[in-house]
This record gives structure tokens, C-alpha cells and sequence, in this order.
């Protein structure tokens, strides 16, 4: 017993030493695994708000009379899905590409919205990282959904 006598009062000085070594430790790790966690859900709420725009564009865009009112229905209905997401109306771009071709080839490509007509609608949303600065744009999402007109449509 004598000999643990000295170790203990060793230990009573170190009073408060692990709220010091709490505190370091939620600095060093914590805050960057929370900023980290952050980042990572703004980039899978981008890929989430740029499939949903170009499936919620795509059946706007194939349900309508003609190729004018197409379109705007198409970026209202795309507008409308990245919101639903908390991301930026004005973060999102669309674009059509022809039958079989992905979305390098979108943005030359007009649909007619002829009864049988196929097409892609591209849309690509900016993925904004939180307190980066909004210059850095880089990042982005992009979503493709294939339309298909029906073939049997009254005109």
C-alpha cells in the first residue's frame, strides 16, 4: 500500500486535465469530421437535385403540345425539383441530346416532339461546397433522363 500512496497523489494533480484533452480533441477531429459530413451532403444533394430535374424536365418536356412550351415547362419543372432539394434554381442548366447519345453530346440537339420521338434531357446542377467562396464553381452533377414520345398523341 505504500507504494500506490505516491502514484495516487500523482494522479490528484492532473485535475482538469482531461476537459483540456476533451476540448483539444473535439477541435482537431470533431470540427473536420462535421465539416467533411457537410461537404459530403452537398455533394449527394447536388446529384440528388440533378437527377430529379432532368426526370421532372424530361416528363415536362415529353407531355407537352409543342416544342415552345416544352422548354418552359421543362426549365420550370427543373427550377422546381433542385429547390426541393435546398440547391439554387439558378444552379441548374438543361440540355437535350439525340437518341443513344450521353450528355457530352447535349446542347446542339432541339427536340420536335414528333409522336415516337426519343431524346435525353441533361440537366447539370453547380454543387456548392459550404464556405468555399462561390467562385470556385468547378464541381458539378450531372443527370440524364431518356424521353420517349408516344406514338399515338391527337394533334
Amino acid at each position: 500500500m505504500s507504494r500506490l500512496r505516491p502514484r495516487l497523489c500523482l494522479l490528484a494533480d492532473e485535475g482538469g486535465s482531461a476537459l483540456v484533452e476533451f476540448v483539444f480533441i473535439a477541435v482537431v477531429v470533431f470540427v473536420p469530421l462535421v465539416y467533411i459530413v457537410a461537404g459530403f451532403s452537398a455533394v449527394q444533394r447536388g446529384v440528388f437535385a440533378s437527377t430529379a430535374a432532368a426526370r421532372e424536365a424530361g416528363r415536362a418536356m415529353g407531355t407537352a403540345p409543342d416544342a415552345v412550351t416544352g422548354q418552359a415547362r421543362a426549365e420550370r419543372a427543373a427550377q422546381l425539383a433542385v429547390e426541393d432539394q435546398a440547391v439554387d434554381g439558378a444552379d441548374v442548366e438543361l440540355a437535350y441530346a439525340p437518341a443513344g447519345a450521353g450528355c457530352d453530346a447535349a446542347g446542339s440537339y432541339t427536340p420536335t416532339l414528333t409522336p415516337g420521338e426519343e431524346f435525353s434531357v441533361c440537366a447539370t446542377v453547380t454543387v456548392r461546397i459550404p464556405m468555399l467562396p462561390d467562385f470556385i464553381d468547378a464541381n458539378t452533377a450531372t443527370g440524364q433522363f431518356v424521353v420517349e414520345r408516344d406514338r399515338y398523341i391527337d394533334d
